[in-house]
């Protein structure tokens, strides 16, 4: 399950609306070294599963398939997994989580163990339950996972006092950032922060990065509000109305996953209305020194200690000489 959690996240960002699924198939008697892997194609191409039934070949018939996600037991861009999986001879299937999708949900599951096949769920269910949350979440409430990215001197300065605020992080922290762009659907900001920044919100990563993206791989560029004519960041989606009819939106174009760039405004907009599923925070080791420096969130915050926002730590990473710190919400 492990290898196919890992095969699931060198795809990320490049399935949407379909989940981005690892699959293993472990020959029988296999010694642990003989295995085929396969990942979500982008939409119209195979699922994970149908990748490593056709790797392994005539090795599959009476082996183990491991998949992250329950395979999928109805016709859509492409036949159901679960007729692929029969037609193998696969013997065992053990899956990390169900899918929640109403087309599937315990279908695809069903369906195998009615043919005879030895099912198990749950292995990995944790990790895997983590890999695939902006996905749980979309079909479940139709929205996308919010991500809100911050980077700020360990005084909570974003910015200084006159605007500016490249760079408060360094090269690495910078290359993380990008990456996370990477897997995202979409990138969106307010347009206080085009008129103020021009951002492009493109991901920008050496050809040889696992998670470089070329022009057509581009994440949808989302601004609140009106793009300035010439930005750097059009053509955007220009999105307009409150933050959960923003959302809605979203989830209706098939955006599974949002990373929020925007200012201290926006990011203060969105934490205030619990809309923020993570929170990852570049933090420097700096200090602005005072007050006057731009805060993280821009407008009214706790008004005493009851009121304080808590998350829970997801991971702290050493980038260089920086710290990416994730956080996320109690409900998620």
């Amino acid at each position: 399950m492990e290898r196919a959690l890992d095969a699931a996240d060198s795809v990320r960002g490049r399935t949407s609306p379909n989940p981005w699924v690892g699959a293993v198939v472990v020959p029988e008697g296999s010694d642990g070294h003989t295995y085929f892997v396969g990942a979500t194609a982008p939409p119209g191409g195979p699922h994970a599963e149908v990748s490593a039934l056709q790797a392994a070949g005539a090795q599959a018939r009476s082996g183990t398939l491991y998949v992250t996600l329950e395979p999928c037991s109805h016709h859509g861009r492409t036949p159901p997994c679960t007729e692929a999986i029969l037609a193998s001879g696969i013997r065992r299937v053990v899956v990390g989580i169900n899918d929640p999708d109403p087309l599937v949900d315990g279908g695809g599951i069903a369906a195998l163990r009615s043919a005879g096949v030895d099912v198990e769920v749950g292995v990995g269910e944790e990790a895997v339950s983590d890999q695939l949350a902006p996905y749980v979440k979309h079909r479940r409430t139709g929205r996308p996972w919010v991500v809100l990215k911050l980077a700020a001197t360990l005084d909570g300065g974003t910015a200084a006092p006159d605007g500016t605020s490249q760079w408060i992080t360094g090269d690495e922290a910078r290359l993380d950032a990008h990456r996370l762009r990477a897997r995202s659907d979409a990138v969106l900001v307010g347009a206080g922060t085009v008129r103020a920044d021009d951002p492009t919100l493109t991901v920008r990563l050496p050809p040889g990065d696992p998670w470089f993206r070329g022009p057509d791989e581009q994440p949808l560029r989302v601004v609140l509000g009106t793009v300035p004519a010439g930005a750097a960041v059009a053509p955007a989606l220009e999105l307009a109305g409150d933050l959960a009819g923003v959302l809605d939106e979203l989830g209706r174009r098939d955006v599974l996953t949002v990373l929020v760039e925007g200012g201290a405004t926006v990011a203060h907009a969105l934490h205030a209305a619990a809309l923020v599923d993570r929170y990852v925070l570049y933090l420097a080791p700096a200090f602005f020194g005072g007050s006057d420096a731009r805060p993280l969130f821009d407008g009214p915050g706790a008004a005493s200690m009851d009121g304080l926002w808590r998350g829970r730590l997801h991971s702290v990473t050493s980038l260089g000489g920086d710290l990416r710190v994730e956080l996320r919400a109690d409900s998620s």
